[in-house]
């Protein structure tokens, strides 16, 4: 009984530890336009109210085909102020910059792959992560297949773009209650700021 006690314990601390990295509400102050930084005018949910699906406390391996920025904003190693809030404890948080990528990013709506409700919003998910999505920018509306596995049933999952941008996309190192957030991908330029 006792070790089974242990068991249990240890196994909740580990699906809290996943569920405190899961992606919450994202800043709703944008709006879409098809050929300019974009989020979803409906953009109310943001990442979309999932925050019982697993994000990872450390991010994804960066997809192999990314261009490194020529010339960012952030370089890597700079500090910045996250002013996103794709997860609890993100929005003012201190992050270091650990890519900076020129590519398309979109903001997709999904239906995961093991079934549940559609996951509205979700941001971000990069060209590269998109099945055969080739070099262009895909439209609003467009249906695609992701690759991504940032998020439990996110890989393979079928989805809509729902807004794009063309800014310089980041991967980021930051701290959320105590604990390290590392490759978090990902924050694109009007979601950061220059630590003050």
């Amino acid at each position: 009984m006792k070790n089974h006690a242990k068991l249990l314990l240890i196994s909740l601390l580990a699906v809290g530890t996943v569920t405190l990295s899961a992606c919450s509400p994202a800043d709703t102050s944008s709006t879409a336009t098809p050929e300019s930084t974009a989020t979803s005018s409906s953009a109310v949910a943001g990442h979309g109210d999932h925050s019982s699906m697993a994000h990872s406390m450390s991010g994804s391996e960066v997809p192999a085909a990314m261009v490194d920025a020529t010339d960012p904003t952030y370089p890597v190693g700079t500090e910045v102020t996250l002013t996103a809030d794709h997860m609890p404890g993100m929005n003012g948080a201190t992050a270091t910059v650990a890519g900076a990528y020129t590519t398309y990013t979109y903001s997709v709506d999904y239906v995961p792959t093991g079934g549940g409700d559609t996951v509205k919003d979700h941001r971000w998910v990069v060209q590269e992560e998109i099945k055969d999505a080739g070099t262009e920018r895909l439209a609003n509306g467009t249906k695609v297949t992701l690759t991504a596995d940032h998020m439990a049933g996110m890989n393979g999952a079928e989805a809509t773009i729902v807004a794009s941008t063309d800014e310089t996309v980041y991967a980021v190192d930051y701290e959320m209650n105590g604990m390290t957030m590392e490759n978090h991908m990902w924050v694109v330029e009007s979601e950061m700021q220059s630590l003050s």
